[in-house]
């Protein structure tokens, strides 16, 4: 299914952020600076497992749930 690895960063960014915009922000810097640029992702971008995994470390290492 394609897209999965958007919703997945998105998931991360509203869990992590909780609504405040500079939360959102600043970890959003954090995973660009970590090599996982959220804009490049769109719905339609093919799932690959690898980068799947790297979301979830990242979510895990920000102590959230994708």
């Amino acid at each position: 299914m394609a897209g999965q690895i958007k919703r997945m960063i998105d998931s991360l960014l509203e869990q992590h952020a909780k609504g405040n915009t500079i939360i959102f922000t600043t970890t959003k810097t954090k995973l660009i600076l970590k090599g996982l640029n959220p804009d490049r992702f769109t719905p339609a971008s093919p799932d690959d497992p690898a980068m799947m995994a790297k979301v979830r470390a990242l979510a895990a290492e920000l102590g959230v749930h994708v």
